[in-house]
């Protein structure tokens, strides 16, 4: 039980790679907020969890909204008495919009999502986790903040965002307890999609140029949610600032 007594809050929780998350935390005796902006799909997984004996509770979460995101950090706060860890997970494709065809609707609503919702629930949890002199950040990015052409301008630019976000909080509140790391996934089987019922040609085809460098199958969420329990556990107290890719070695050609 390498999160026992602990107390967590996970975004994008009911489905894919969240909600691996949040089914393994709480086998692992972690009381668990399921935040998502699918209300019925949270319901399922708090009672998934509570069925197999688990702690948790639900709430719906649109991370672009301020208040939903405080709410969320106060839920755990008020029904568990804490918040050990918070797992930024929710998070969006951008239809492979190459520079000349992105729009200024999809870049706000990638930046929104990827980059401002993860900022302000790390700036609500900070103080929180201050105030108890630990705490553990995990930010979910993506082999797409590490390289140029994983997807397209928004998605790149957001998830390059979210490890620069997670170096900076990692190495600024160490020294209080408080670790931040984030996970780079490759390919994994979620319904994240593509981000648009239409990708742009060109994009798509860009992006797609080192996939058959891959020599893997994609990933399961499972295997994603490992690493982020991992990082959430005692077992990395000597890990903070930095990004755990786990691609299956596709970026290490």
């Amino acid at each position: 039980m390498k999160l026992q007594g602990k107390s967590a809050v996970i975004t994008g929780a009911a489905s894919g790679m969240g909600k691996s998350m949040a089914l393994l935390f709480a086998s692992e005796g972690a009381s668990v907020v399921v935040a998502d902006i699918n209300a019925s799909a949270v319901d399922t997984v708090v009672q998934e969890i509570a069925s197999a004996g688990g702690s948790a509770k639900g709430v719906t979460v649109n991370v672009t909204n301020e208040e939903d995101v405080a709410r969320m950090i106060d839920t755990a706060v008020e029904s568990f008495g804490k918040l050990d860890i918070l797992v930024n997970n929710a998070g969006v494709m951008d239809a492979m919009m190459s520079a000349e065809a992105v729009t200024d609707a999809m870049w706000d609503k990638v930046m929104s999502i990827n980059v401002t919702g993860p900022m302000r629930a790390i700036r609500k949890a900070i103080p929180i986790m201050k105030e108890q002199g630990q705490g553990v950040i995990i930010n979910t990015a993506s082999v797409g903040g590490l390289f140029g052409s994983r997807a397209g301008l928004a998605y790149t630019a957001s998830k390059h965002a979210v490890v620069g976000m997670t170096k900076n909080v990692g190495f600024q509140y160490g020294k209080l307890g408080i670790r931040c790391n984030a996970i780079a996934p490759g390919a994994v089987m979620t319904n994240i999609g593509i981000g648009g019922s239409e990708p742009d040609p060109y994009g798509l085809e860009q992006a797609m140029a080192g996939m058959g460098l891959q020599r893997t199958q994609p990933g399961d969420p499972n295997d994603i949610a490992s690493v982020a329990l991992f990082l959430a556990s005692d077992d990395a107290k000597f890990v903070n600032g930095t990004v755990v890719t786990a691609d299956g070695g596709w970026s290490a050609y």
